[in-house]
């Protein structure tokens, strides 16, 4: 099995107990909640998950939700279902002293009797920016007692994307592209304003072709085409039985420059939309794709993506 190799950042950090001082956090509802014992966490979301082991805490998870697939490890953990489908007793079983959730997580009914419940629930903000997440670094090594790790890697991740920033500065007339959830026997369903995909593009400086839709939902032919995308962007997760040429020659895209051009790009879906530690070399990769010709350079290597690296992403 690959192990997730953190323990080289982490070393220079000295071990932490398992039950710190008492945390105090702002949920993203408004709440303030105070954290006593963080030896026990459920973690809920794919971004909470990868934070949570890349502080080095991956001993203290004892439940995860199905969405919490990296680093790999992650998959080991006892599941507490869906993100959006939780159950109390899902949660509470596993006898959590502390459950980071984020924030779209749900049923709302759910949601309210754990924020309600004896431990201590903290929704977190789901970012949109590079801001947003390193802020939701900081906030969740708070909540666990480990600020200190948090500030270092909020600090390395803010470079990366500061520097993927940088390398951008180069691209001139910026190409359009949609993002595309998965193809089968109906219409694609794709990404439009107010979305990860969306907001990664705009980190990518990349335009998102239908930015005059709204959420993720099947787009009609008319749609894609109208919209002229100059390259298609594909989870690599989905569609697998379809090969490239044939994704192109859909008719939602056989009219596109995408498709005159050959411009596809796979790429995994976590990876690209999680708005965690790995989203600096997500989005340069996503650059680097699009935007070819830009030969833009790798960023340094950190713990934290090299398992993704390991994997092709």
């Amino acid at each position: 099995m690959l192990r997730f190799p953190a323990l080289g950042f982490l070393l220079a950090f000295a071990a932490s107990p398992l039950a710190a001082a008492p945390a105090t956090v702002e949920s993203v509802d408004g709440r303030t909640v105070t954290i006593e014992d963080a030896s026990r966490i459920v973690a809920v979301g794919g971004t909470v998950t990868e934070i949570l082991y890349d502080l080095g805490v991956a001993d203290r998870i004892v439940g995860v939700d199905l969405t919490s697939n990296y680093p790999p490890d992650a998959n080991d953990k006892p599941k507490v279902g869906y993100m959006r489908a939780l159950s109390v007793e899902g949660v509470l079983s596993l006898a959590p002293t502390v459950i980071l959730a984020i924030e779209d997580s749900g049923p709302p009914e759910t949601i309210e009797v754990l924020s309600r419940a004896s431990v201590p629930f903290v929704l977190v903000p789901k970012a949109h920016d590079a801001a947003g997440v390193a802020a939701s670094i900081r906030l969740i090594a708070e909540a666990v007692g480990e600020s200190d790790r948090g500030a270092a890697l909020a600090a390395a991740v803010e470079d990366d994307l500061s520097a993927v920033e940088g390398m951008l500065a180069k691209v001139g007339e910026r190409r359009k592209a949609v993002f595309v959830l998965g193809v089968g026997g109906g219409a694609p369903t794709a990404a439009g304003s107010n979305t990860a995909a969306a907001d990664i593009f705009a980190l990518a400086h990349i335009d998102n072709a239908l930015a005059a839709a709204e959420g993720y939902k099947p787009a009609s032919d008319e749609a894609i085409v109208a919209a002229s995308p100059d390259v298609v962007v594909l989870m690599a997760d989905r569609s697998h039985h379809l090969s490239d040429a044939q994704v192109l020659e859909i008719p939602a895209f056989s009219g596109t420059p995408a498709a005159r051009d050959g411009r596809l790009v796979r790429m995994n879906g976590g990876y690209l939309l999680n708005f965690g530690p790995r989203t600096a070399h997500a989005v340069r990769d996503l650059a680097a794709a699009v935007y070819p010709e830009l030969d833009l350079p790798s960023l340094p290597p950190r713990p934290w993506a090299a398992a993704e690296a390991a994997q092709g992403q």
